[in-house]
């Protein structure tokens, strides 16, 4: 009887957690934390250049019904430039009266990323041959591991090097 009432006065004693206890759950909770919060940038890259791929096939929609009914594709002055005037913008592509893309879409980078550096900020990169029979489209990306066919690395295409370095240009030429 007398052992019995040792241990429940012990018990009434140990309140509480110790410091060493709080320690490692606050350092497992920021390890955890580190971990998510990495991953969610991730996403938010990968979720950028999902948007730039579907920008780029619309544009490429709009351009091959241009080209059905005017015969070419888009003029351009002279190599590359952009698809359009610096972004934010309200132009669309257009021929006499007829409309092809209501507004041509910008770049969803955050304003001053640099991801497309080369360009006006936040816009794509078209460009047309001589006898515009042929164009490609181009885009930087910020997946470096993405392992689309149409995502050319800096050191294997000319369009890379329109990107901040060791980026990704993701193209589309004319089908």
């Amino acid at each position: 009887m007398i052992n019995l009432k040792f241990k429940i006065k012990n018990l009434k004693l140990m309140k509480g957690f110790t410091l060493i206890e709080l320690l490692m759950v606050i350092a497992i909770i920021g390890i955890l934390a580190g971990i998510l919060f990495a991953n969610f940038i991730g996403v938010r890259q990968r979720a950028r250049d999902s948007q730039r791929k579907a920008d780029l096939n619309q544009i490429q929609s709009a351009l091959e019904f241009y080209r059905s009914d005017v015969g070419s594709y888009l003029f351009t002055n002279l190599g590359t430039r952009t698809i359009s005037s610096i972004c934010p913008t309200n132009a669309s592509l257009t021929s006499g009266s007829t409309t092809y893309m209501q507004k041509i879409p910008c770049d969803p980078s955050p304003p001053g990323t640099g991801v497309t550096a080369k360009f006006e900020e936040g816009n794509y990169g078209y460009e047309a041959d001589a006898g515009l029979k042929t164009y490609s489209l181009f885009a930087c990306i910020e997946n470096l591991n993405d392992n689309d066919p149409n995502s050319n690395s800096p050191n294997n295409n000319s369009y890379a090097n329109w990107c901040t370095p060791n980026r990704k240009a993701y193209v589309l030429k004319n089908p």
